[in-house]
């Protein structure tokens, strides 16, 4: 039996004013999902527990059968995975987004979407001046960097107690009371304000500035932790899988639990990502593993700019050339279990992840209609199927 997995990230969200009181789910048009709702089962999960921090760490996490309270250290330490970045025992991720912050207003949490071969240019400025034996600054793709604190033989001064927040959870707020806190946080403060000194006359803020867009005026460290211990996806559920993302937190995720990764010309982890690509990808990834995840990050980028909009029509997208084509190969191939799931609520109105369930479909092989008549969020809570743990879906999509 073949397994697939499409993630809509951060797709579940309120009634809009904007779309006439309702979801995105529910004012898209969305063909492929409603008949896969009207063939199976809809339900929800709630993927990140009360205590634990909204993200896309946690969540996905959970949603591939892995209890977040059990396994998360952190999100920048699966990132590092992502990169193949090994971190020892004292060693400490740190994710280093460079941002626009003025008059101490988080004005855009990825400076603009700054280009990669600019934020390279930035993050070499950083290790040359913050830098050290124990401090990497490592570029990744676009905002999204890496600060690597090699602990060697002393222990970090970092703890599970030392606090931070994602950059995407300020959106247009003041950020002094929202630094680092707890252990070790003097430092990674230090760095931060040490930066915003560095960047401000920088050439490459110059540049933009220059053309119009905004300068990557400092960088924000949170996401830190340990690399963790997490059994494999086979060991723990039996089944080899395989992950199409263009971002590195599931890289990450997918690296650390032994699933092979396929990258896809044109996947941009933004709304202007290749759908038709990853879709195809999918299915070619068919023919070798049991099972097969496509993670879309437009659905979460569109409620982060609080575009309702761009958030139909990623759904749409997502809806025509990568589930329905996808269910159809499905079909034609024999035995088969199809879930549609986001991993978290982004609301529009917030801009950011939220705690809460999210909806899921279901259909394939021993899966019965249940009814439901579309997928969104009133027809899945109206349901009778709710995960309140939600790392507990996956053993039911995958059991014989």
């Amino acid at each position: 039996m073949k397994h697939v997995i499409v993630i809509p990230d951060g797709c579940a969200d309120e009634p809009q004013a904007s779309l006439d009181g309702r979801t995105p789910l529910q004012a898209a048009n969305l063909p492929a999902m409603d008949a896969i709702a009207r063939e199976g089962m809809v339900g929800t999960a709630n993927h990140v527990p009360d205590d634990l921090p909204a993200g896309s760490a946690v969540a996905n996490l959970s949603l591939l059968g892995y209890d977040p309270h059990l396994y998360f250290t952190g999100r920048a330490p699966l990132e590092a995975a992502a990169r193949k970045i090994p971190l020892a025992g004292e060693d400490w991720a740190i994710r280093c987004n460079l941002v626009t912050v003025q008059d101490q207003v988080m004005k855009d949490f990825t400076a603009g979407h700054v280009e990669t071969e600019q934020a390279e240019q930035l993050l070499e400025s950083l290790q040359q001046e913050l830098g050290g034996d124990n401090l990497e600054f490592i570029a990744g793709v676009s905002y999204r960097n890496l600060l690597i604190y090699r602990g060697g033989q002393q222990a970090a001064p970092f703890s599970q107690d030392t606090r931070s927040t994602a950059p995407h959870d300020l959106i247009e707020q003041l950020v002094v009371d929202d630094y680092p806190r707890g252990p070790g946080s003097d430092l990674l403060c230090d760095l931060m304000n040490r930066s915003a000194k560095l960047l401000k006359d920088h050439p490459v803020n110059q540049q933009r500035i220059s053309a119009g867009q905004l300068p990557a005026t400092n960088i924000w460290l949170w996401g830190l932790g340990q690399s963790p211990e997490l059994p494999s996806f086979e060991q723990l559920h039996g089944k080899q899988g395989l992950m199409i993302t263009a971002v590195d937190l599931l890289r990450g995720i997918a690296e650390l639990i032994g699933w092979d990764q396929l990258e896809v010309p044109g996947a941009t982890g933004y709304t202007d990502t290749d759908y038709a690509a990853k879709g195809e990808a999918a299915i070619h990834a068919l023919q070798r593993v049991d099972v097969v995840c496509v993670h879309v990050e437009a659905t979460d980028e569109s409620s982060h700019e609080g575009d309702a909009d761009a958030k139909v029509e990623a759904l749409e997208q997502i809806d025509q050339l990568i589930v329905a084509p996808l269910h159809t190969a499905l079909q034609n191939q024999g035995d088969y279990r199809l879930l549609i799931t986001p991993d978290h609520p982004t609301f529009l109105r917030t801009r950011t992840h939220s705690h809460g369930p999210v909806p899921f479909a279901l259909t394939g092989n021993s899966i019965e209609a249940d009814g439901a008549s579309s997928y969104d969020e009133q027809s899945a809570g109206d349901s009778f199927s709710h995960y309140l743990a939600g790392h507990q879906l996956m053993s039911f999509f995958l059991s014989p």
